[in-house]
């Protein structure tokens, strides 16, 4: 439609619709960027508070929280995160580090930090050293650079960091002694002591053992407890009875292979993992023994695999998500208040009785 207005004959006007109009600054309002400000007018709250929001939502009431949420999506706000970190000196990521990811186990671990670290505003940068120190540093050093926040290891040691850097550093489901390291994990030895007493009460007595590596710390805790199990019941420890694995599917294999070339006769089998368990499980039935009818085979860790195997396995169970979750739960009470002390906590565990164990059969006569 046309209008001429009075004075200005020739000039051509457009009329615009008021619902064209509306989606014209609609466009415009989408093609800059959004400021907190914005937001926090939007939410009907301090630019203080969406910032926690954003950054520590754990911190802010469910209902604000649920204010920003909706205003931020209303008004398509995108946090600038460079800005952010150069900032607050701040990169609101923290590195995991495990030994070998392909270990069911730790990969369970994992999905509890990653579920408290998205909760919280966190992205969680795993690192699998393969149990190699360099690349083991090469992650470590991302704090050094502020490229991460913090760092969470499952690893037997503490990596060192740069000189002068002073790193928030959780460690989970190893024990380390350092004081000044958090750390959550179990009581090792209790829960190998009560494998191995479990076994020895259904009235096995010629017990094998395989270990985990013995330069871990858990796995040093493990082979006491079955030495500590044996002891309580007046039995004499034979050496010939332990053999060391790596916790692969592989060395359970070698381990039973192993002990059955000796002229020892064994009655059951107690590893120090699951992955281990099964792979004796799968050689002993490779030489015709029946589990549980001729050999009973106790595994630790409880991996899902542990249910499923034939026949299902006998296990002490690990809180593995809870073990992640504490881990990262620790790491933002540091990151929080760096005076906080580090807390050393120890979670439960539970033997799960399962069809790889039996009572011992008496000998045919």
């Amino acid at each position: 439609m046309r209008a001429l207005a009075a004075g200005q004959k020739g000039k051509e006007y457009r009329m615009i619709r008021p619902s064209v109009a509306r989606k014209a600054g609609a466009r415009r309002h989408a093609a800059r960027a959004i400021n907190i400000s914005e937001v926090a007018a939007a939410a009907g709250v301090s630019v203080a508070t969406v910032s926690r929001a954003l950054q520590k939502p754990q911190l802010v009431a469910t209902r604000t929280r649920a204010l920003v949420q909706r205003a931020v999506k209303r008004l398509g706000y995108t946090p600038n995160a460079q800005a952010r970190m150069l900032r607050t000196a701040r990169s609101n990521v923290v590195v995991a580090l495990v030994p070998d990811i392909a270990n069911p186990f730790f990969a369970e671990v994992i999905r509890g930090i990653e579920q408290v670290a998205h909760q919280t505003g966190y992205s969680v940068l795993l690192g699998d050293t393969q149990y190699d120190r360099k690349r083991e540093q090469a992650y470590a050093d991302l704090l050094a650079t502020k490229q991460a926040d913090g760092l969470i290891t499952l690893l037997p040691h503490i990596p060192r960091t740069a000189p002068g850097v002073v790193a928030p550093i959780v460690n989970a489901c190893e024990y380390v002694k350092d004081p000044s390291i958090a750390s959550v994990y179990i009581d090792n030895v209790a829960a190998a002591r009560e494998a191995t007493a479990f076994l020895l009460t259904l009235g096995h007595r010629s017990i094998a053992f395989v270990t985990g590596p013995m330069s871990s710390p858990i796995c040093v805790d493990r082979s006491d407890g079955y030495k500590a199990a044996l002891r309580t019941a007046g039995l004499k420890r034979d050496p010939r009875l332990m053999v060391a694995g790596d916790f692969s599917f592989e060395s359970g294999v070698r381990a039973f292979e192993s002990l059955s070339s000796g002229k020892h006769k064994l009655t059951a089998v107690f590893c120090s993992n699951d992955e281990m368990a099964i792979g004796v499980i799968r050689a002993a039935k490779a030489r015709g023994l029946r589990v549980p009818e001729d050999i009973s085979v106790v595994g630790f860790d409880d991996i899902r695999f542990a249910r499923y195997s034939d026949p299902p396995l006998t296990t002490i169970a690990q809180p593995k998500d809870e073990l992640g979750r504490e881990a990262m739960k620790m790491l933002i009470e540091i990151l929080t208040d760096r005076d906080v002390r580090p807390r050393k906590r120890i979670l439960p565990t539970q033997l799960v009785v399962r069809g790889s164990t039996a009572p011992l059969r008496p000998p045919k006569s």
